[in-house]
């Protein structure tokens, strides 16, 4: 301990041991760096504390989405029809690709009687898109839900049976230097259904 006090008061830190050995007083942050064994982060710039708050209020965001739409799982497999309705909006938008006879969720949302289980196996969030795909061993099926949460209330739902789903992101891009009008739209997969098999299923994309 003896060491480390004399190592801290020895050196030009006082105004007058420095006047004394011709030494220009430093700043005290140097010292800092000096004893410490790694470097000192570099402050961050007002524009990337922005960004560092735009990611964590993003990833907030998803995961408030996520706890409704599982919430709503969850009601839909107890039959707790109260708080169905208190997570639906009142004129849910429902979009339905696949055969006729797998309509289970809007029977199950209608109050139909109806013995199908939703089991969310696994699930991506885009921003206000929550992506949950499950599949039915004994029907042998496979199902995807595509649910848009705004504000905490669930607004649509996009419903694929045995269909092979990608999510792609489109941005559009404009050729460098050329007097042409043409846009290039680039597409990016984000996310690729894999519980169904896409040899024998048809194909749809879901753009964001």
């Amino acid at each position: 301990m003896q060491s480390a006090r004399q190592l801290y008061f020895l050196g030009p830190l006082d105004a007058s041991a420095a006047l004394t050995n011709n030494h220009a007083p430093q700043p005290f942050s140097s010292y800092i760096k000096a004893l410490l064994p790694f470097p000192l982060p570099r402050p961050k710039s007002l524009e990337e504390l922005a960004n560092h708050q735009a990611r964590l209020e993003g990833q907030e965001e998803d995961y408030s989405n996520e706890r409704v739409v599982r919430a709503l799982y969850e009601a839909l497999n107890s039959h707790d029809v109260e708080t169905v309705h208190r997570l639906l909006t009142a004129d849910l938008e429902w979009r339905f690709h696949g055969p006729p006879s797998h309509q289970h969720l809007m029977r199950l949302l209608t109050g139909s009687t109806e013995s199908f289980i939703f089991i969310p196996l696994r699930i991506a969030v885009f921003g206000s898109l929550v992506i949950v795909e499950g599949y039915d061993k004994e029907r042998n099926v496979s199902w995807v839900h595509a649910w848009t949460v705004t504000n905490g209330i669930i607004t649509q739902v996009r419903e694929y049976f045995n269909t092979s789903l990608t999510v792609a992101r489109l941005a559009n891009s404009e050729p460098e230097g050329g007097s042409s009008p043409t846009i290039t739209v680039n597409c990016q997969s984000v996310w690729q259904s894999k519980l169904c098999d896409d040899k024998s299923v048809p194909g749809l994309v879901l753009a964001l």
